[in-house]
């Protein structure tokens, strides 16, 4: 048949059998326009597919199965225009890829009343009846996510995109999607084209230590994904425990334990990948590689494509052709009619095939496709290995956990802050504000619902349109921000020009010692002023905070950032004007800022009257100020100079103002200051703040030479707190180090010590199964060689030896015997007494080289033996004799308490009969042994015996191993050969 060549399509027809009708799929994706997708070969993908599926017995009954190929726009206005009028292109549609228009698609298909099946749709309840047509080809994304940030308790996330429409718009979809799941997903930053765009995206979500990277893979080519990763490693954030996850592996199977070539050529991103958190499709007995390669060989794909150069995507695809046929099979037998839309959905679930590379199953309710989840994680190689599972049934999201593998991930940095659990259960509401009032009553926690690509307004007055004041038994979307409520002011109706002026001016300034503005707020009889929120409080709030210690270094980090907060002001010409600890916040990095700077201009500017406030918040307000009310309306430099000089008594003391002083607030002394002692700060701190609380104004120094004075005393070195706090954290780390270390190191030789000794007693292999704990069976060996050997006269040596002499002969001769046998391939079975017993071919058998690996120990035994001497009889000389023998033996561990590995049958008899008959220096052997040892023809030189009874075996041809070819080692003269 024909075709008509459609814009933006690839028509493919297959001939199909003539007693059945043609079902075509209609695969939408941005196969043209997006160079990564591309890389899927998604034709190939569902031609393979649709050529399997027309052979496959269970589908072949039915229809004959055919594809479409439709090139979706990278614009999301243009691809919904386009795929308005893909009615006619499929009888069912594999897509849209774009989830910012797939909802819209979905509606048309229900108009059409044809399945459509999309991976994009991220909405978490699609299947709910809206959209009657629509079902999942894939286990939902965001549910995926959502269960593996359950279980590692990682709620707040930021996404960041690249910029690309279509990754805009699904990190936009994601962020809700996840948000509908209970997650409190704040921000979506878009990445700028340009040069910088990576390090500004990066520096917009500092706050947050885990982010969704929505962008193809840096391990297929991603550009943006390899620029943000990179970038993030130029600024040191992989070294400081931020977590990067990538989006798009969710969406196929990247392989595992695989050398993957973007990490093994690039150096930079192999250490950037090492923050990375991979959640993929686990592969099966195969790679999608391996797969993809197989099928080559098969001719099933004809391309010449190297499979590491194909996007895994590829297997994805034909999954979801696959998936989509066996349930257009099964809704067929069904209905017994044409399958539709509806028609579909009634009867989807509960189907099971192999896909491309694991095995894929459905939902028995209907609620799409199933498919085993893996965590890969780097340490710093190629290659990704697997640390956690979601088996298939938990990809929903509504039960099951995620399953750990037995290897830890490995942070780069620090892990990630955990969250409450209340963010992942639908029946605990989380308590959103921790600070609901801070520094008094002046100051209320509110919610600010910001734009959610984390700009915040623009506009500069508030309303409560903009504002949530806090419930602490609801969750609150929006970031949290403290307003500042002025006094009087039910009296402010509108805000005037010149306060915006201001405003702007305070707002616009950026430093990372000043509490920044976010706007006025003006609502209700309230006017206040809006600023970033700060976790840990005011400086009044920690330093009160008894259970916080501060040592010498933390205070004086804390003291630096104000002086570089108030001189960043005054070297602009702000002053001031109400400095103290309560309006000095802290936050989570312990950073302290300057709040409430300008304050007093903007009421000035407002005509509010000044409200003096309590006696005790004078405390800070120079002298000169006191005395001149005018003066402390505008305030001074000098006047914030004197102010800081009491804030660092409170520091230094960790008291309030003048609390070592028994004063009255309402009539002070003249001339009154704190006493500060000389052991609680150094020398040089306490005389700089003596001059900035000087009677005079003109004496005192300005923020510029205090902080010199401050560089000086600290050498120069950069003091914050956080930097102190990561220091001393470092120090304990390291120490804690050391000391795991060391206790690890000793550990390890205690273990290999237990091991060794272990290994002493009973072989390797049954000291392993013993230690996991596995049952130890009895085994048989068809054929192995025994040695047996004892002292000649060991009794009257005894005899004539103290008892601890005689320890001392046994310790050294076997001491000698066991460094011998180390050499060659033989097991130690045990020594009784003077009886030594060595056999080979047990419990690792060796084939017929038994015979002569015991030969050789023999030999070598002998020759040692020739030069040994007791240390309490060295003119003895010690006389061993030794038999062997080969043949079949069963072993196995008996007992429980002191297992022994022992070895039953005739053969031990045997050898030990051929042992108790021989002669010294003569090492004894029987016909089996001599046999084997000719066969092997290693020169071995045997002398015949002759016949020789043997106790319970009766008359047997014996031989003596005398050498070998090439072994020239002197072997002691046996008794029988010396003359007289």
């Amino acid at each position: 048949h024909t075709h008509t060549s459609l814009p933006h399509t690839l028509p493919h027809k297959l001939y199909p059998h003539a007693w059945g009708a043609t079902f075509t799929v209609a695969v939408v994706g941005p196969w043209t326009c997006d160079p990564m997708y591309s890389k899927a070969l998604p034709d190939l993908a569902a031609r393979l597919a649709t050529a399997r599926l027309n052979k496959d017995p269970y589908t072949k009954k039915g229809y004959w199965y055919d594809y479409t190929l439709v090139n979706e726009d990278c614009k999301t206005s243009r691809a919904l225009a386009r795929f308005t009028s893909l009615e006619g292109y499929g009888s069912a549609f594999l897509g849209p890829t774009n989830p910012g228009y797939c909802s819209s698609a979905a509606l048309f298909a229900k108009n059409w009343n044809k399945p459509l099946l999309s991976w994009g749709c991220l909405k978490p309840n699609m299947e709910d009846g809206q959209y009657p047509t629509f079902h999942r080809p894939l286990p939902l994304s965001s549910r995926v996510l959502f269960s593996m940030l359950r279980y590692f308790r990682w709620a707040h996330v930021v996404i960041v995109t690249s910029e690309d429409d279509l990754w805009k718009a699904t990190g936009h979809e994601l962020a809700a999607s996840l948000r509908a799941l209970g997650l409190p997903v704040s921000t979506v930053v878009t990445m700028e084209p340009d040069k910088d765009g990576p390090t500004k995206a990066l520096k917009r979500i500092r706050e947050l230590d885990l982010v969704i990277m929505c962008m193809h893979s840096a391990l297929i080519g991603g550009v943006a994904q390899y620029q943000l990763l990179t970038s993030a490693l130029n600024i040191r954030m992989i070294d400081r425990g931020y977590v990067f996850i990538p989006y798009d592996t969710l969406t196929y199977s990247l392989p595992k334990g695989t050398n993957f070539n973007a990490l093994t050529n690039d150096s930079l991103l192999r250490k950037a990948y090492d923050a990375v958190l991979t959640i993929t499709m686990d592969s099966g007995e195969n790679t999608f590689y391996q797969s993809f390669k197989d099928a080559q060989e098969k001719f099933e794909i004809r391309t010449s494509t190297p499979p590491d150069q194909v996007s895994p995507f590829f297997g994805t695809i034909y999954n979801m052709i696959y998936y989509m046929a066996y349930a257009v099979e099964k809704s067929r037998m069904a209905a017994g009619r044409w399958v539709d839309g509806e028609t579909m959905l009634q009867s989807d679930g509960g189907v099971k095939f192999e896909g491309f590379n694991q095995q894929i199953s459905s939902d028995e309710d209907g609620l799409g496709m199933l498919a085993r989840y893996v965590v890969l994680d780097s340490d710093g190689g190629d290659k990704l290995y697997m640390t956690h599972t979601l088996e298939a049934p938990h990809t929903l999201g509504k039960f099951g956990a995620v399953k750990y593998n037995g290897r830890s991930i490995h942070f780069a940095g620090s892990s990630p802050s955990t969250d409450s659990r209340c963010w992942f259960s639908p029946y605990i509401t989380c308590g959103g504000g921790r600070w609901s009032s801070v520094g008094g009553s002046d100051r209320i926690g509110i919610s600010f619902g910001g734009s959610e690509e984390g700009e915040g307004p623009l506009k500069i007055v508030l309303n409560l349109n903009d504002l949530i004041f806090i419930n602490t038994q609801t969750s609150i979307r929006g970031d949290w921000v403290w307003l500042k409520r002025c006094p009087n002011g039910n009296t402010v109706s509108s805000v005037s020009n010149s306060t915006k002026n201001i405003f702007t001016k305070l707002r616009d300034m950026r430093h990372e010692n000043l509490n920044l503005f976010l706007g006025l707020f003006l609502d209700s009889g309230i006017f206040g002023i809006v600023t970033e929120h700060c976790t840990r409080g005011s400086l009044e709030d920690l330093l009160n905070n008894e259970e916080m210690r501060l040592d010498w270094m933390f205070k004086s980090s804390l003291l630096m950032d104000l002086v570089r907060g108030m001189k960043y002001l005054h070297n602009r010409d702000v002053i001031h004007g109400r400095l103290k600890s309560r309006n000095c916040v802290v936050d989570g990095r312990f950073v302290l800022k300057v709040t409430e700077y300008g304050f007093n201009e903007m009421l000035s500017t407002q005509s509010i009257n000044f409200d003096e406030g309590r006696p005790e918040d004078q405390l800070w307000v120079a002298p000169e100020l006191l005395r001149n009310s005018k003066l402390m309306k505008r305030g001074t430099f000098h006047g914030d100079v004197y102010s800081f000089a009491i804030i660092m008594q409170e520091v230094i003391a960790r008291c309030a103002p003048f609390c070592m002083l028994d004063i009255k607030l309402k009539s002070p002394p003249p001339l009154c200051r704190p006493t500060v002692s000389a052991d609680e700060a150094p020398l040089e701190v306490i005389q700089v703040m003596k001059q900035a609380w000087s009677e005079e104004p003109d004496k005192r120094p300005t923020f510029e030479e205090i902080f010199k004075q401050f560089k000086s005393i600290t050498k120069g070195k950069k003091t914050n707190i956080i930097d102190s706090m990561l220091r001393m954290l470092e120090q304990y780390s390291t120490n804690l180090e050391d000391l795991i270390r060391e206790r690890t190191e000793e550990l390890e030789v205690e273990r290999k010590k237990t091991d060794q000794l272990l290994a002493q007693m009973l072989p390797r292999s049954v000291c392993l199964a013993l230690k996991t704990g596995k049952p130890v069976k009895p085994e048989h060996f068809s054929e192995v060689t025994l040695y047996f050997s004892d002292i000649v006269g060991f009794t009257t040596i005894s005899a004539l030896s103290e008892p601890i002499e005689v320890v001392d002969l046994l310790n050294d001769l076997y001491t000698l015997f066991d460094a011998i046998i180390g050499q060659h391939d033989v097991y130690k079975v045990e020594t009784i007494g003077d009886a030594y017993m060595v056999a080979s071919g047990v419990p690792n058998r060796n084939g017929r080289r038994h015979a002569a690996e015991m030969s050789n120990m023999s030999l070598d035994i002998l020759h040692c033996i020739g030069t040994f001497k007791m240390r309490h009889m060295p003119d003895v000389k010690v006389k061993i004799r030794i038999g062997l023998h080969s043949g079949p033996v069963v072993a196995g561990v008996v007992g429980l308490t002191m297992p022994r590995y022992c070895l039953f049958g005739d053969t031990v008899n045997t050898a030990s009969r051929m042992e108790s008959t021989g002669l010294p220096y003569r090492i004894h052997v029987n016909q089996s042994t001599v046999d084997i040892l000719h066969e092997l023809k290693m020169g071995y030189k045997i002398d015949t015996r002759g016949m020789t009874e043997l106790k319970g075996k009766g008359v047997e041809n014996t031989f003596w191993l005398v050498g070998r070819a090439g072994f020239d080692k002197i072997l002691p003269r046996p008794p029988d050969l010396t003359p007289g």
